[in-house]
């Protein structure tokens, strides 16, 4: 192996949408609803797998679903998922919180852009998400994953 096979790194070979999809089932109407802030609703998920093992190519796909209702009514329901596909150079040990924490990280600001520009694009104001902790994300994950093998 070259000095350079064995320097940790990652690579984001690819971003894309896998998913996306945005309504407003009550345009125009709901325009007239928005004299105040809605209500939003964001949950936010990482999903990561394995591409080819040999080769260190792994996916990793965020999640977002956001619902935003004026006055009990829905304004508009967002749900898109952004993957990309990676390369990582890492010792084992790392991989999983490099999927799930630092490629996230790396996606987030193409997500919040897509979803700021489409709410604003359908009429209604940009849903500017704020930063998420995926850190936090990633903890809370491996403390369900440890209560849930306690549990069995």
């Amino acid at each position: 192996m070259t000095e350079q096979q064995n320097t940790p790194n990652v690579q984001v070979n690819a971003q894309y949408i896998k998913d996306f999809s945005f309504e407003a089932p009550k345009m125009p109407f709901i325009l007239s609803q928005l004299t105040e802030a809605p209500h939003i609703n964001i949950n936010i998920d990482v999903n990561a797998s394995v591409v080819n093992k040999e080769q260190n190519l792994y996916t990793v796909d965020l999640i977002v679903k956001a619902e935003a209702k004026a006055k009990e009514e829905v304004a508009f329901i967002c749900e898109l998922t952004y993957g990309a596909l990676v390369t990582l150079n890492l010792p084992e040990e790392h991989v999983k919180p490099v999927l799930l924490v630092e490629v996230p990280h790396l996606l987030f600001p193409f997500v919040r852009s897509l979803i700021a520009n489409t709410t604003r694009e359908s009429g209604l104001p940009p849903l500017s998400l704020n930063p998420i902790d995926f850190s936090a994300l990633y903890r809370e994950r491996i403390m369900a994953e440890a209560n849930k093998e306690k549990a069995n």
